[in-house]
C-alpha cells in the first residue's frame, strides 16, 4: 500500500547511516527478504513485479524497522 516504509540503519565505518525505502504509488508494498548474508529491501507493484532494489550486507545492518501504512480510512 502506498505509505508502506523501510527504514535500514547501517553502520558504515564509524557512523550510521539511514536509509528510506518507500512505497510511491497506490498498490505498491515494500518486501524484505534475507538470504545469504545480504537484507534486500524490493518496492514492488500488485503483480509482484520489482520497481527498485536496496541491497545491503547484512552484518552491516544495525537495524530494521518497518513502518506500515495505515488501514484506508483512520487517521
Amino acid at each position: 500500500m502506498r505509505g508502506d516504509r523501510v527504514e535500514i540503519v547501517v553502520d558504515a565505518g564509524g557512523e550510521a547511516r539511514t536509509y528510506d525505502i518507500v512505497a510511491t504509488r497506490n498498490g505498491r508494498r515494500v518486501e524484505i527478504s534475507t538470504s545469504r548474508g545480504v537484507v534486500e529491501v524490493t518496492e514492488v507493484t500488485r503483480s509482484g513485479t520489482p520497481v527498485r532494489t536496496a541491497r545491503f550486507m547484512a552484518s552491516r545492518v544495525l537495524a530494521l524497522v518497518e513502518h506500515p501504512a495505515e488501514p484506508h480510512g483512520s487517521g
